[in-house]
């Protein structure tokens, strides 16, 4: 069925849950990375966590979920409203998986309707998973509970599959299912088995987190990798900079070449397109 999400909330108002196949998308992310071993499975968690995260608290609005360190070092995952997902490694050359135990930093940005960006951010002890961060997001800046399950499946140190579910306690939420819920969730399977069970589709996942308490299916939403980036857009940025920077880039009379940290795509903007812009400004 191809990458997806599922929300689904309890007709008691006592649960909102979101389960999501997201193999693809990972899979995607971590080759425009080039990341390998313990660098691409972190990516790719945070990647599905992304995907949870705008799902869960913005699915009409862009999220990006960043988790850094004091040395700028980041891995980045950035899930938008059409459901195009992306991912950025920014690690010196060479990175071995140690610098994953500095990383402790979890920042969340989402956007809003009015274009402004809401950030929320949470320090962890070093080494912690990334749905342990988020489970510590939810609760200091969004002030809720949730459970958060992110993980992989890996053949031959390869990923080659992904998913993840969030399950979030509702105000309406009484004792009777909050405790069953407490201990379904306690004795659930492993990401990791589900996908090598075939059993992390969505929707099955959903059936059985909520087996017994009814349900609604509340929104179905596609997610893919892609990039965002274009011609235009990196023409309008160009157009930010200095004019005698622009100049001068004129003067060399050579093709500009650029690629995309994102998706590795490469763009050759002719010195007449450089040109147009420094006429524009």
């Amino acid at each position: 069925m191809g990458d997806h999400v599922i929300r689904a909330v309890s007709l008691d108002g006592g649960f909102r849950v979101i389960a999501a196949l997201t193999t693809e998308t990972v899979i995607g992310a971590i080759d425009a990375q080039r990341a390998r071993g313990p660098i691409a499975q972190r990516l790719a968690d945070l990647v599905t966590g992304a995907v949870l995260v705008r799902e869960t608290m913005a699915p009409d609005l862009r999220v990006q979920v960043i988790l850094s360190d004091d040395k700028r070092h980041r891995l980045v995952a950035d899930a938008m409203k059409d459901g195009l997902t992306r991912g950025l490694v920014q690690l010196p050359a060479g990175s071995t998986a140690g610098v994953l135990d500095t990383m402790n930093h979890l920042t969340v940005m989402r956007s809003l309707n009015n274009g402004a960006l809401q950030t929320g951010m949470v320090q962890l002890p070093s080494g912690r998973p990334v749905a342990e961060a988020l489970m510590e997001y939810f609760r200091a800046s969004e002030q809720v509970a949730s459970f958060v399950a992110v993980g992989v499946r890996v053949v031959d140190e390869q990923v080659v599959a992904a998913a993840g579910y969030v399950v979030q306690l509702l105000p309406e939420v009484t004792e009777a299912p909050l405790q069953l819920m407490t201990e379904r969730l306690d004795k659930f399977e492993k990401i990791e088995k589900l996908l090598a069970n075939a059993s992390a589709e969505p929707r099955k996942v959903l059936e059985r987190l909520l087996e017994g308490i009814p349900f609604d299916q509340v929104g179905r939403d596609d997610v893919r990798f892609g990039c965002i980036c274009s011609q235009e857009r990196l023409l309008t940025s160009l157009a930010t900079i200095a004019q005698h920077d622009l100049a001068e880039m004129i003067e060399a009379n050579e093709v500009l070449e650029i690629g995309c940290d994102y998706c590795g795509k490469e763009y050759k903007l002719a010195p007449d397109l450089l040109r147009g812009l420094l006429s524009n400004n």
